[in-house]
């Protein structure tokens, strides 16, 4: 896949574009009514537009924070403005989209995950003489339907039982706790990552009043099928705060919830933080629907040589897990699929996110003659992952045309000043969004009425204000939504002067 991508001619292009960018930039600015192409001759238009700084000062992000852009011409690759185009920001999500590039680079759009049932010793009248193993391929995608349909594509192998242990393997990938240790403990966007993973690993909590006190579920659900779990225990405790409360006890996921929040009932996903166990318990479920009794899952640190496959699960194509991962920002998917191209890489297991994401760090180094990149995982979930506006800009520019990124992204939503949509708008943009607390970013594509195509990076943060927040604050700071919305509507801000500015 990764043919005709020159280090040399990405390097070549990246200096083109460094040099070009005071040569473009314009100091005129926002249209104050609906937009329209320009032509040659009509610079009343142009004349009105609020500069970049304009808008910045506008938006009122706060006295530390720092906006970073870039914008270019897809066509010439002339750098059209900037505003510290090689300041390195925290991307938030909009790191899945270099994520995203980079498996699809290394892995291919048609790579697929396989999940394995695995048995030693043989099979004997249906019987499995050994262990049956089941073995995670890292697919980020596998649900709880999935495992039944092993479950039963096990049993029409012809197995009926087994003599041996039943275990359960997540050696594929790296294992990680969470994902971010900086998250609340109980953010279902923040879950552990393995070689073997269920549900985007998150456990459903459903709770309801039950005269003075609350009847409690956790299950591993899906639209079809809703088996219980007893990995994860959840407690009702009387106390107002903290709402959550998470402990590793027994080999199990303890919780407990304070009863002040719970109100008449409700439910809420909840972060596993034991896969291996999580998966294994579910399947276990299944081949009892099956008739096959298995005994509890023991968790293995490698397969035994020789293991017959008894039955595979395999995902869908890469290219359609990525194109899900960017609609819905699962930062699970990018952890594996990012994790999975490093593997592919190195030629082994990297041993933790981190080294994973150092490893896609030199990819973009080495195949997009990326500078200002030092991101710390594949999902942009971490606060201390940086990248520059400029970088970003010419990952985008660069795998464009030859990874048939730009139909994975999401259309980007342009609104009026009541937050309204806007039908119809004249600007088109498919783009990645990315938030966490005050730091918001979006890159992306944008195609002008004319034919004209801009590609461009955007990244707004206020860093000192994250850091100082505690954490019974960073589910839903104070302040947070509104300096979001103001982050959002000055990248559209910019988005609409550049429509103007840079038509043919």
């Amino acid at each position: 896949m990764s043919d005709g991508i020159s280090r040399r001619g990405m390097l070549g292009g990246a200096l083109a574009l460094i040099l070009t960018a005071h040569s473009a930039r314009a100091e005129t600015a926002a249209p104050a009514t609906s937009l329209r192409p320009v032509g040659r001759g009509d610079h009343l238009l142009r004349r009105n537009q609020a500069s970049g700084e304009e808008l910045i000062a506008k938006a009122r992000l706060g006295a530390n924070a720092e906006v970073s852009y870039a914008v270019a011409n897809m066509q010439t690759g002339l750098l059209l403005e900037e505003n510290s185009p090689v300041t390195g920001l925290p991307p938030a999500s909009v790191a899945k989209a270099l994520t995203a590039s980079y498996a699809l680079d290394v892995l291919g759009p048609e790579y697929r995950f396989e999940t394995r049932i695995l048995a030693t010793g043989g099979i004997k009248d249906g019987i499995v003489q050994g262990d049956l193993i089941l073995a995670g391929g890292g697919d980020p995608t596998l649900d709880t339907d999935g495992l039944a349909a092993l479950a039963a594509s096990m049993k029409a192998a012809g197995v009926t039982s087994v003599l041996g242990e039943f275990q359960v393997w997540g050696g594929a990938l790296a294992f990680a706790p969470e994902i971010d240790i900086e998250q609340p403990p109980h953010v279902g966007y923040s879950p552990a990552v393995s070689g073997l993973n269920l549900n985007y690993n998150r456990v459903h909590f459903e709770w309801r009043r039950n005269g003075s006190g609350y009847v409690v579920n956790m299950d591993a659900r899906t639209a079809a099928h809703r088996p219980a779990v007893q990995f994860a225990r959840m407690d009702v405790v009387a106390r107002s705060l903290p709402v959550y409360t998470y402990d590793d006890r027994d080999g199990r996921d303890d919780w407990t919830v304070a009863r002040g929040a719970l109100g008449e009932g409700g439910s809420r996903w909840l972060p596993v933080r034991k896969p291996e166990l999580y998966a294994g318990e579910v399947f276990q479920t299944f081949a009892r629907t099956q008739g096959i009794s298995l005994n509890a899952s023991v968790p293995v640190t490698a397969l035994p040589e020789g293991a017959e496959v008894v039955a595979t699960q395999d995902s869908a194509p890469l290219r359609v897990i990525l194109h899900d991962m960017l609609k819905w920002s699962t930062n699970l998917t990018a952890e594996a699929v990012g994790m999975a191209a490093s593997k592919a890489r190195l030629g082994q297991v990297p041993e933790t996110l981190k080294a994973s994401a150092a490893e896609m760090n030199a990819w973009a180094k080495e195949r997009i003659g990326a500078v200002d990149v030092a991101l710390v995982d594949h999902s942009g979930l971490g606060g201390d992952s940086r990248i520059s506006a400029l970088d970003m800009m010419l990952a985008l520019k660069t795998v464009r045309p030859l990874l048939e990124l730009k139909p994975l992204l999401k259309p980007f939503t342009m609104r009026d000043s009541q937050r309204r949509v806007i039908e119809d708008h004249p600007l088109k943009v498919h783009a990645k969004t990315g938030t966490l607390n005050f730091v918001s970013g979006l890159a992306g594509f944008v195609d002008l009425p004319d034919g004209t195509e801009l590609v461009f990076a955007i990244f707004c943060a206020d860093v000192a204000r994250r850091e100082a927040l505690p954490m019974s604050q960073r589910e839903r700071p104070e302040g947070g939504s509104s300096w979001n919305v103001r982050a959002k509507t000055l990248q559209q801000g910019l988005i609409e002067r550049w429509g103007v500015m840079y038509a043919a």
